[in-house]
C-alpha cells in the first residue's frame, strides 16, 4: 500500500528541520576541538521515525574526518536533547553520523575524466586515431593462437 501524500509531506520538513536545526549546532554551539568544518549534506529518517541518519562533509583529510566523527559521536546525546527543545516534539529519533565523501568522489572522478579529455586531445593533435575503426578491425580479425 502506497504511504500517503501527508505522511510523505510530514516526513519531509521533520528531516528540513532535523538539517537545519543539526546545521546551526555545528556552526556555532558544539565546541568540542575534534569537531572540524563541516556542514550537513542529507538526514535520512528510517521509515519508522525511530532513527535516522546524518550525513556529513567534512572540510579537511582522513584524520579530520575520524576526529569529527569522534566528536558528534560523542555530542549525538546533546543534540537529541537540543532539537527535542527546539522543536517541541516528544519523540526524537536516534541519531547517527555518517561521513560523506561524494563530494570528494565526484571532484575526484572530475578531475580524471578532465584528465583522460587533456590526453585525447593532445593524442588527437599527433596522430588522428579511430578508435572505433580500430576495435571492429581487432574483433574482425581471428584470434591468433599461440604455438
Amino acid at each position: 500500500m502506497p504511504e500517503q501524500r501527508a505522511r510523505t509531506y510530514h516526513r519531509g520538513r521533520v528531516v528540513n528541520a532535523f538539517s537545519e536545526e543539526i546545521t546551526a549546532m555545528l556552526e556555532g554551539e558544539l565546541s568540542d576541538p575534534r569537531i572540524a568544518t563541516c556542514h550537513v549534506t542529507e538526514v535520512v529518517l528510517a521509515p519508522g521515525g525511530k532513527s535516522c541518519r546524518v550525513f556529513i562533509a567534512v572540510m579537511g583529510g582522513e584524520e579530520e574526518e575520524r576526529e569529527t566523527l569522534e566528536g558528534l559521536m560523542a555530542a549525538r546525546g546533546y543534540v537529541r536533547s537540543e532539537i527535542r527543545r527546539r522543536m517541541n516534539v516528544r519523540h526524537v529519533p536516534e541519531i547517527s553520523f555518517v561521513i560523506d565523501r561524494s563530494e570528494k568522489i565526484n571532484s575526484r572522478m572530475n578531475e580524471l575524466l578532465s584528465r583522460i579529455d587533456k590526453r585525447r586531445s593532445r593524442l588527437a593533435g599527433q596522430q588522428p586515431k579511430d578508435f572505433a575503426e580500430e576495435a571492429r578491425k581487432e574483433r574482425s580479425e581471428p584470434a591468433k593462437t599461440a604455438s
